[in-house]
């Protein structure tokens, strides 16, 4: 039985039993091009603008997408490193995105 990959259920070892902590995901590009998506799965036909390849820390991706939210007024959240802004309007995304110094591209159709 490999130890690598099994998960602790019972120890009788003294003390507490310490966990490994994934360090939180970020979404970076290559190129270091935002890009900006429009996805309606899973979500009853609305639409989502997802912002990926910032490669910015929990903090402050949580405060851009505070101030994407209020700038667009709309909902939003921040999920896997990515930017989930609950808008169809990519083109205002983009130019909030380039106003504040990142280079942006409209992914997909």
């Amino acid at each position: 039985m490999s130890m690598q990959n099994s998960h602790l259920v019972y120890t009788t070892d003294s003390g507490k039993v310490q966990q490994d902590k994934a360090p939180a995901a970020r979404s970076v590009s290559a190129d270091g091009v935002v890009r900006i998506h429009r996805e309606t799965k899973g979500r009853k036909g609305k639409g989502v603008s997802i912002i990926v390849g910032l490669d910015l820390d929990p903090k402050a991706l949580k405060a851009l997408c505070t101030t994407l939210k209020k700038k667009c007024g709309c909902g939003g959240a921040v999920k896997n490193g990515t930017l989930e802004i609950q808008t169809d309007d990519r083109e205002k995304l983009k130019g909030l995105l380039e106003s504040a110094g990142y280079m942006a591209k409209i992914a997909g159709g």
